[in-house]
């Protein structure tokens, strides 16, 4: 299962009222939400204020760890579709695998079953790892078509986006941009200074080279516009160059024991 996705999409995660029609009037066309951030109303009711045709935007919420289980998946389905006034989701991803429930495949198999009725267009998981993969697919023969991972040049996860390649899995980065905010890698600040770029163009142009499409959450107009211009890959020797940060997760988020409600 493929997924035709944009380079770059809006992460919606605590955004200010009026950032989501703001980043549309700018030109996103991938807006991600989730149950658990609580703001589905906020992306269906800016959605409609912008005025962009529903078909030019892919619309990617999450089923939250509390609505596990075949009948359960059925209706927060419904409930996230009622919330956000839409009648069809873009994409519809499992936010944790939350192994301790032990039931991510009878929530998979539930997805299937609400493409095949037409009420989502494409199905993934986010936070997953290999092992939580590699039993979607044995126990169910269908791979995800997107796996939304923590991604950013201090956590890479090389292992895991093989894992995609060899699977037809597309990657999708939250918390694209790590610490920029507060801490600029040197790496990062040379390239910046070479090619004229901001960091946060230079982490963008990263993803563009690995093949990621990252999801960046900003509330403020100038920096949506900024982080929507990927102005190219970087170079074999840029990517290396950044390569050899650190590597650390930024939060104490492991999907083997991590417990999302």
């Amino acid at each position: 299962m493929t997924v035709g996705l944009p380079a770059v999409g809006l992460g919606t995660h605590g955004i200010a009222e009026g950032a989501i029609e703001s980043a549309l009037r700018a030109g996103y066309r991938l807006i991600d939400t989730a149950v658990s951030y609580g703001n589905e109303e906020q992306v269906g009711a800016e959605l409609r204020a912008s005025g962009i045709e529903r078909e030019r935007v892919q619309i990617v919420t999450k089923l939250a760890g509390r609505d596990h289980g075949f009948r359960e998946t059925f209706a927060a389905c419904r409930a996230s579709l009622r919330r956000l006034g839409l009648t069809y989701l873009d994409l519809y991803l499992i936010h944790w695998p939350n192994p301790h429930l032990d039931r991510y495949v009878d929530s998979w198999r539930a997805m299937i079953e609400l493409r095949e009725l037409g009420l989502v267009r494409a199905i993934g998981v986010s936070n997953f790892t290999e092992r939580h993969l590699t039993r979607l697919v044995s126990e169910t023969g269908e791979a995800p078509a997107v796996n939304q991972i923590e991604l950013h040049p201090a956590w890479r996860q090389d292992g895991l986006r093989s894992v995609h390649a060899g699977l037809g899995i597309a990657t999708m980065a939250w918390s694209p941009l790590g610490r920029l905010a507060t801490e600029v890698p040197p790496a990062v600040a040379r390239i910046a200074g070479e090619r004229g770029w901001s960091p946060q163009q230079v982490v963008l142009g990263w993803h563009a080279g690995i093949g990621s499409v990252p999801v960046p959450r900003s509330s403020h107009p100038a920096r949506q516009a900024e982080n929507l211009t990927v102005h190219d890959t970087l170079t074999a020797h840029e990517l290396a160059a950044i390569a050899d940060l650190p590597q650390e997760r930024l939060w104490d988020a492991d999907p083997e024991s991590f417990r999302d409600w």
